[in-house]
């Protein structure tokens, strides 16, 4: 998934140079070794991603798992975040677990038992606001042949947060069947305390449309552009 992920931002690009490790643990080619979410070995790695580039501060781009993980590098070394636009974040407000199993995990499970191109739809399409078949085939590659870590980074909280001080930008999905957007909203006016903007996608799903993506980059560029004139 890393390499569509970079291309849902790949207009950022343009003014700016984008790096898009694979998440150590996740599908990808990095490492299968998963730091527990409940600590800190997320940030710790992130912190060595950063001295490998040479990147003592920067600012961060982080869609769902990725959001999260920003969360924690925010929580642990606030200072090597200048700024963080974050979109369908985990880490902040999630959906009750029973909804959560009925509208995405059943799904999953019955395309995983007898896989076929129905049941993959089924499947992708809590996640997809628009169908993507190649976004599609990755999910159903991921559900039939990756071991998932079903542990998601767990809640930021504010007293983690008091001392992250960098501008942060969110975009909420309003029909995220994981993060729903108004509660994510919500509790992000609490618990970040240089909160630029928060925005809920209306009628969007976990992966939003392209055309919110095209709104969500013009907005993270403007963002960025502050930061570098800040």
């Amino acid at each position: 998934m890393n390499p569509t992920c970079l291309e849902w931002f790949l207009p950022l690009a343009e003014g700016h140079r984008l790096y898009a490790p694979d998440i150590v643990g996740q599908p990808g080619l990095s490492t299968q070794t998963r730091p527990s979410p409940k600590g800190n070995g997320h940030a710790r790695w992130v912190e060595d991603v950063l001295d490998g580039l040479g990147l003592e501060r920067t600012p961060f781009v982080g869609l769902s798992y990725g959001a999260g993980i920003t969360l924690r590098i925010a929580g642990y070394t606030p200072q090597r975040v200048s700024g963080a636009a974050l979109v369908s974040p985990s880490g902040i407000a999630t959906s009750p677990i029973l909804r959560m199993t009925h509208e995405v995990v059943v799904p999953m499970l019955l395309y995983r038992m007898s896989p076929g191109h129905e049941r993959l739809l089924r499947a992708a399409r809590p996640l997809l606001t628009e169908m993507d078949d190649d976004v599609a085939r990755q999910i159903g590659a991921a559900y039939r042949h990756v071991r998932l870590d079903t542990r998601l980074p767990r809640m930021a909280t504010e007293e983690e947060l008091a001392a992250f001080r960098a501008p942060t930008l969110i975009f909420a999905a309003e029909d995220d069947k994981f993060f729903p957007g108004e509660a994510v909203l919500a509790r992000a006016k609490e618990i970040f305390p240089n909160l630029k903007a928060a925005e809920c996608l209306q009628r969007c799903r976990h992966i939003p449309s392209r055309a919110a993506f095209g709104h969500i980059n013009e907005r993270i560029r403007a963002f960025l552009g502050d930061l570098d004139g800040s």
